[in-house]
């Protein structure tokens, strides 16, 4: 099975075709119809249909099957409606994040619809918006089989490059305790605005593990990322309330990552306090000695996107190869976008990138994990 002559041309005309088609979070349904029409057309491809989410699977019987997965949804727009290509660059909103990746993957159907491995194509609405829209996380709920495989990749920007695994998110509330008295008379009180002194000297010179997972290095981090305060111009205020991010190697479980924040905070924190969590999602591990992420990753060092080679390096926030991780599925983030340019009114990407990364899927695609 040969390689197909599929270039920056068609990469580029697929991307700007996909641009065109209005799909802000919550508003999928059009692209939805078109990708279903696209694929349906494609020879030995079940097709299946849940909401705003798309799936279309081989069926050849072989040994390994790898997910294709991407989100079909942007960000409102900011002045970048439609697509502009000037040369192999397509300019509008969601090129980079991510209807770049998911023309390489509709490319990838259609030209090699006899893969060396069973290949499902997943295109799910409601990513950039609260977990509970994901469709990912609905398919998973809902129709798990559809996301049965060995090991995934999602077409997340990445420049072309792999970026393993990904980090977990915890997001915590630190409500600090104070007493109420007249701002004429501050001795009286306890001033809760001031005590966020100690808790912010502890957040700022936080330094954060940079643990090597498989030849990846992650680095963790914890920012305050909020602060509420104050009753009134002449009242020393009773309660401050602070937001806290913490981004953690996926070597940790969001359960020690919670202690870890706890135990850093305590002295700084008194009787009256508390600390809740508001939001958690757990990382995963790069898995790179999966056979089939192995292959990819083996690809590094080949010509890439311009201006360097290919490189494999750690997914420093959260994306949806947790989810699939929480399935027991390994699975990095590959895809041609570049990640600097997501949500910005100058999003674009680049025609170069495109075939790097159709190449890097194809060989794998045509002949499995050599």
């Amino acid at each position: 099975m040969g390689e197909t002559a599929v270039g920056a041309a068609e990469l580029v005309a697929r991307t700007a075709e996909l641009v065109d088609i209005p799909s802000v979070s919550h508003h999928e349904r059009a692209l939805a119809d078109h990708l279903e029409a696209v694929l349906g057309q494609v020879a030995g491809l079940d097709l299946s249909r849940h909401g705003d989410n798309v799936v279309a699977r081989t069926h050849l019987g072989r040994r390994q099957r790898l997910i294709l997965a991407g989100h079909s949804d942007t960000v409102p727009p900011d002045g970048n409606e439609g697509a502009r290509i000037a040369g192999d660059v397509v300019h509008g909103l969601g090129a980079s994040d991510m209807k770049a990746g998911l023309a390489v993957f509709v490319e990838l159907a259609r030209a090699v619809p006899e893969p060396a491995l069973d290949v499902t194509y997943v295109f799910y609405a409601g990513e950039e918006v609260e977990a509970r829209h994901n469709g990912l996380g609905h398919l998973a709920r809902d129709h798990p089989e559809l996301l049965a495989g060995d090991a995934a990749v999602l077409g997340e920007p990445t420049g072309g490059d792999i970026e393993a695994g990904c980090q977990g998110s915890l997001r915590l509330g630190v409500m600090l305790a104070g007493r109420r008295a007249h701002a004429a008379r501050p001795w009286m009180g306890v001033n809760a605005v001031h005590r966020l002194g100690p808790v912010l000297d502890v957040v700022a010179g936080y330094r954060g593990r940079r643990p090597v997972l498989d030849g990846c290095e992650f680095a963790e981090a914890l920012q305050a990322v909020g602060v509420e305060g104050g009753v009134a111009a002449n009242v020393v205020p009773d309660a401050a309330y602070l937001t806290l991010n913490h981004r953690f190697a996926p070597d940790r479980s969001p359960e020690e990552a919670e202690a870890h924040v706890r135990e850093l905070l305590a002295p700084a924190l008194g009787p009256g306090d508390a600390v809740e969590v508001l939001d958690v999602a757990a990382g995963a591990r790069p898995d790179l000695d999966h056979p089939l992420l192995a292959a990819l990753a083996g690809g590094a060092g080949e010509p890439g996107a311009p201006g360097g080679v290919s490189e494999v390096r750690a997914k420093l926030g959260w994306t949806d190869v947790a989810r699939f991780a929480a399935l027991g599925i390994p699975a990095c983030n590959l895809g041609p976008g570049d990640p600097t340019l997501a949500h910005r009114a100058d999003e674009r990407a680049e025609g170069t990138r495109m075939v790097a990364t159709y190449r890097r899927l194809e060989r794998l695609l045509r002949h499995g994990p050599l």
